[in-house]
């Protein structure tokens, strides 16, 4: 999938952009700027991205002195995700299919990536939200709405903030009692955490745990004992964005990944175009 050199341009976008939330010190911006290019130059070459995006990201907020340098991001794309909502679940509920259209919404919320595109704006999110429901969408919808009504323990794992909000039109027309929730263990780039999923109402719908691990993906190795019980538990799996999709594509459990194709090179892994609504799966049967 990606290789590593594929990845060290948006690598060095991803530092100044979130050195310059952190700090308005333009030495700070610089110092950090070479710890990182540091840290790129032995870095094992081998990793997936959402690894090496963790490490990089170590390293800025420990040189910016700052645990969380996407929070005023975060908190408003939250914002605006919730005062969207009454529009798109009403969309939903009046939908000939609300299954499907949650599902388009779901996938339209994973637009706001702050690791791949650090100039969205809220525009953006408003005509991803208008193409995504006129554009094909790629993959097989009705295998994925049989799999979750028969599923007995179905594991939903989160991306990015904001785009929480709009899981929660999917996550209620799944069998919510049967529905876990997952977030990141620790701030990284604009991803969720439990703050974020209080924050939106997530928690008032089904149980959410924490995978504990700082990584814009599902590297299992890098989550704790409490979330790879859950997940191991788990007999579907659904995976929001590019970071589960590049950590988890290759395991042998049932997952449905369900993303908005933002990368070229992980377009082509599945085989669709760069910005197609996309629901793959590994090991579906």
């Amino acid at each position: 999938m990606n290789t590593a050199f594929d990845c060290i341009p948006c690598f060095v976008r991803q530092t100044l952009n979130a050195v310059r939330l952190a700090s308005s010190d333009t030495k700070i911006h610089a110092l950090v700027l070479r710890e990182v290019l540091k840290e790129l130059s032995i870095m094992d070459l081998e990793l997936c991205p959402p690894a090496m995006s963790m490490q990089i990201h170590r390293v800025i907020r420990r040189h910016a002195g700052n645990h969380d340098p996407y929070v005023s991001v975060k908190d408003q794309f939250n914002r605006f995700a919730l005062a969207l909502y009454p529009r798109l679940l009403e969309m939903v509920q009046t939908s000939n299919n609300p299954f499907e259209t949650a599902v388009r919404l779901a996938i339209a919320g994973n637009i706001i990536d702050f690791g791949v595109n650090t100039t969205i704006d809220q525009s953006v999110v408003e005509n991803t939200i208008s193409a995504t429901m006129s554009e094909p969408l790629a993959g097989d919808l009705n295998t994925l709405e049989e799999t979750a009504l028969s599923a007995a323990n179905i594991l939903y794992l989160g991306d990015n903030t904001g785009e929480i909000v709009f899981d929660k039109l999917l996550v209620t027309r799944l069998p919510m009692d049967r529905v876990t929730f997952a977030v990141r263990g620790r701030p990284i780039i604009n991803d969720a955490t439990m703050k974020d999923a209080v924050m939106t109402g997530m928690t008032e719908l089904v149980p959410v745990v924490e995978n504990g691990s700082d990584a814009p993906g599902t590297i299992l190795e890098q989550c704790s004992d409490a979330f790879r019980k859950v997940f191991d538990a788990a007999d579907l799996v659904i995976a929001k964005g590019q970071g589960n999709y590049e950590t988890l594509s290759g395991s042998s459990k049932k997952i449905f990944f369900l993303l908005k194709a933002k990368c070229p090179v992980v377009a082509d892994h599945i085989g669709y175009d760069v910005g197609a609504s996309i629901i793959t799966h590994s090991n579906p049967s």
